[in-house]
């Protein structure tokens, strides 16, 4: 008896360490001085040698050649990395929400960087800095495992998934720009914060490579840092159906808490003949139900929003709907079930009128056989964006959104410019460095 309560005892002990040891772990803060100078206090020094191993749990992504400079003065920003190139930084991190600080610039000359991470999702626009200026950059993000939590079960993923940034089991950080200069990151959970989670496919899915882009991954952007985490799950020619049956559904629920939110867009795929077709005012329709009664046994909310138009114009100059029903077959659920509605289609149409014919082949991938490496061809995709055309049909949504009574929209970044539809900015105006991974084989999907 008495080895028996010894056992217990043991067992139970264990159990708390353990439990003790991840919540340590979820908790913990990371810190980084970038360069070859002094170590402040508190963090782990980054030299332009360090690459990732997993015995650091840290470094650079190798192919990316870094360099330090070593200004003097302070001893965190007085020291940084910088490159003439495009450069990685990766983590090793428990999955879930984190803060992230960067301190971007140089004491003695100008900086320009862009910050993204994971499969190029933006996070911080371009910030330049003058000569002896120095800016800290907080954004938030989120850090997903193909593990379910709770199961033995994983999402199911397609080949092209097992390279992506976005499956592994660390954050990876792409400095960008005409003067990328980073004096340190800190990496800080957020538990609190709500999760927006995003269902789709092509149109919406963190796209891996240039010159591909979708709107979920110019989303968290638009966001005050640490109110809110933007959680891209859709994967590129996903149907309703495909989605759940990968168990990128199941992995969704698993990870939501009370406040959430879940943004489902599905439509371009799901029309198509075959085992995933749904109809639109039929299965179509049940299909939507099944997940928003999934959302809200987990008391989150959830958030329609209709598909947007392919780019195809008639003779007068408008857009052809391609997408048959589907658009008022999820119009008409929203009104029944009074759910939320971001009518993306109907501002698609009106953006890609105001681009006109020529113009609008700007917003998709329309490129010269030669402009990227390897490509022979010539790139006409009139369903895929690049990343103007993303950030445009990004900031689509944002007005919607701003339409509804959601809280979601009190989390805005109140500097966002005033967005109309029927005048989008101007091409010339956006500013995009080219990550250095590119592709010339076009999503999954139509």
């Amino acid at each position: 008896m008495k080895m028996f309560r010894i056992s217990v005892w043991m067992i139970l002990t264990f159990g708390i360490i353990l439990t003790s040891k991840a919540q340590q772990e979820h908790s913990k803060n990371w810190k980084f001085d970038f360069g070859e100078g002094k170590v402040a206090k508190g963090y782990k020094q980054v030299k332009p040698n360090m690459n990732y191993s997993s015995s650091t749990g840290y470094g650079f992504l190798e192919g990316h050649s870094v360099k330090g400079i070593d200004r003097g003065g302070d001893v965190l920003k007085g020291d940084f990395i910088t490159s003439e190139q495009p450069f990685f930084f990766t983590v090793d991190v428990p999955e879930g929400n984190y803060d992230v600080k960067v301190v971007l610039g140089d004491t003695q000359e100008s900086s320009s960087v862009t910050v993204r991470v994971e499969n190029r999702r933006l996070m911080v626009d371009r910030t330049d800095t003058e000569p002896s200026e120095q800016v800290e950059k907080v954004f938030s993000v989120h850090v997903r495992y193909p593990e379910i939590k709770g199961t033995d079960e994983k999402v199911r993923l397609k080949s092209r998934e097992l390279e992506y940034l976005h499956w592994d089991h660390q954050l990876t950080i792409e400095f960008n720009g005409e003067q990328p200069k980073v004096a340190a990151i800190e990496i800080t959970p957020n538990a609190q914060a709500p999760t927006v989670f995003l269902a789709g496919n092509s149109t919406v899915v963190d796209q891996a490579n240039e010159p591909w882009a979708a709107w979920g991954q110019m989303f968290p952007v638009f966001f005050e840092p640490g109110e809110v985490v933007i959680a891209n799950h859709a994967e590129s020619g996903e149907t309703l159906k495909s989605f759940r049956g990968a168990k990128r559904l199941e992995k969704i629920l698993s990870l939501m808490k009370p406040g959430d939110y879940l943004f489902i867009e599905f439509a371009h795929n799901d029309q198509k003949p075959g085992g995933n077709h749904v109809d639109p005012f039929t299965s179509y329709q049940e299909v939507i139900k099944e997940y928003v009664a999934a959302v809200k046994v987990k008391k989150g909310i959830p958030v329609l929003v209709t598909s947007m138009h392919r780019r195809r114009f008639d003779e007068k100059g408008e857009i052809i709907n391609t997408l048959g029903d589907y658009p008022a077959a999820m119009r008409e659920l929203a009104e029944e079930e009074d759910i939320t509605l971001i009518d993306l289609n109907a501002m698609s149409k009106e953006l890609y009128e105001a681009w006109g014919v020529e113009e609008s082949k700007r917003a998709f991938v329309h490129f010269r056989a030669g402009t990227f490496e390897g490509q022979d061809k010539d790139f006409a995709d009139n369903t895929h964006f690049s990343t103007y055309g993303a950030y445009q049909l990004a900031s689509c949504v944002i007005l919607g959104l701003k339409q509804t009574d959601l809280k979601l929209k009190d989390y805005l970044k109140k500097d966002i410019p005033a967005f109309d539809p029927a005048s989008p900015p101007p091409f010339e105006d956006f500013y995009w460095p080219l990550s250095t991974k590119t592709s010339i084989i076009k999503p999954d999907g139509d």
